[in-house]
């Protein structure tokens, strides 16, 4: 169903009558229409239905959205910049394409949700809900993802540079030739993730648990890995020169002609590790533990 410009102007009436408490107002249902192309900047319609919506190509930069409902929409191509998203329900919905630079979505739930190439640079998404989600090629650089949940993600070629993945859950997670440089991890789960490739290097990955990932080939060059679980990590062809790894677990890793050149591995744990080919040339290893 196709909405005009006056009814769009009377829903938006007695949607702010309803926030307002107003026994006249009424909820904006526009569940299952087509608003299409539509400008709807800086408009209020928090708590709105707008499951099933077509949305695509709208204008909703700087809009009130929070705690709405976007089950299923279609926001291809939208413009969400600066947009108020918090809380929101965006299960389902299809996001491929969408700016959502610097919109505040902490709180919101994604589960399902198609990102393909969204820009959410400099976004606030903390504690969102993107599990089992598309972001492959979604820009993230200098966003803040702390707490948030990316289990089974597909994140494949990525930008999270300089993100804020604190206390992240990424179990699961394709991370493949993601770029994570002088990103902070310190405290993700990236258990049985797919890291292969990844670009690394600088990033803070201080007590975090990479139990079983790909590691393979990523670079992660001067990275603060102290006190990180490496248990039967993938680091083949690994690129960890001048990485601080003080105090690790790197049990049953393999490290098979990875680089640790001038690393620091003092108190870290290596039994049963590979490390045929290895290079340590310049590596600290006071205090390693080497065999049983």
């Amino acid at each position: 169903m196709i909405i005009n410009k006056s009814q769009i102007v009377e829903i938006l009436a007695k949607h702010k009558l309803w926030l307002e408490g107003k026994t006249s107002g009424e909820k904006a249902d526009l569940s299952k229409k087509d608003f299409s192309g539509v400008d709807l900047s800086k408009k209020d319609l928090s708590g709105a239905d707008l499951s099933n919506t077509n949305l695509s190509g709208a204008n909703l930069s700087g809009a009130d959205l929070s705690g709405a409902n976007f089950e299923n929409a279609n926001l291809k191509g939208t413009d969400l910049s600066g947009a108020n998203i918090f809380d929101a329900y965006l299960g389902g919905a299809n996001l491929k394409g969408v700016n959502l630079s610097g919109a505040d979505l902490s709180g919101a739930n994604f589960e399902n949700a198609k990102l393909i190439g969204v820009n959410l640079s400099d976004a606030k998404l903390y504690h969102v809900n993107l599990s089992n989600t598309n972001l492959s090629g979604a820009n993230l650089s200098g966003a803040d993802l702390s707490g948030a949940n990316f289990e089974n993600a597909n994140l494949k070629g990525t930008d999270l540079s300089g993100a804020n993945i604190f206390d992240a859950y990424l179990g699961g997670a394709n991370l493949k030739g993601v770029n994570l440089e002088n990103a902070d991890l310190r405290g993700a789960n990236l258990e049985n993730a797919n890291l292969k490739g990844t670009d690394l290097s600088g990033a803070k990955l201080y007590h975090v648990n990479l139990y079983n990932t790909d590691l393979s080939g990523a670079n992660l060059s001067g990275a603060d890995l102290r006190g990180a679980n490496f248990e039967n990590a993938n680091l083949k062809g690994t690129d960890l020169s001048g990485a601080n790894i003080f105090d690790a677990y790197l049990g049953g890793a393999n490290l098979k002609g990875a680089n640790l050149e001038n690393a620091d591995l003092r108190g870290a744990n290596l039994e049963d590790a590979n490390f045929k080919g290895t290079n340590i040339f310049g590596a600290n290893l006071k205090g390693t533990l080497l065999d049983k």
